[in-house]
């Protein structure tokens, strides 16, 4: 457990009605997400912007398209490489495709940001 998850939920023990919860049903009862999920959905805003919206140039040069000419949900689908080294799973890259490929066009082809994030709470939500 990291040192922002232990402030969290000290913090969120001396919220008064809660303390008597576990950790997860404090987090279930405040709205909050898993640490873990904040940090896949920082990720996956970033991408956004590298992908469509304020860094599109940059995006080009980091992302590559997968060619899929048959997809039933996401139309836009990211490359993911194999490499033989384990810790190429934790580059930025790596860590987006594997959620992004799994979204529903709906939450891809967000208009804008905002909408992007709304679409992206609600999917996320849903994640086990």
């Amino acid at each position: 457990m990291d040192l922002l998850q232990q402030v969290q939920r000290r913090t969120t023990k001396n919220i008064r009605g809660l303390e008597h919860l576990s950790y997860e049903d404090r987090q279930r009862e405040l709205g909050l997400f898993s640490l873990e999920k904040r940090r896949l959905r920082g990720d996956l805003i970033a991408a956004f912007q590298y992908l469509k919206w304020a860094y599109r140039k940059d995006g080009e040069n980091l992302f590559s398209k997968a060619c899929f000419d048959r997809t039933r949900s996401n139309g836009f689908k990211l490359r993911e490489d194999r490499f033989r080294l384990h810790i190429t799973k934790k580059y930025f890259t790596m860590r987006v495709a594997k959620h992004w490929n799994r979204f529903r066009r709906e939450v891809v082809d967000a208009p804008s940001l905002e909408t992007f994030k709304v679409r992206l709470d609600w999917a996320l939500s849903n994640l086990v």
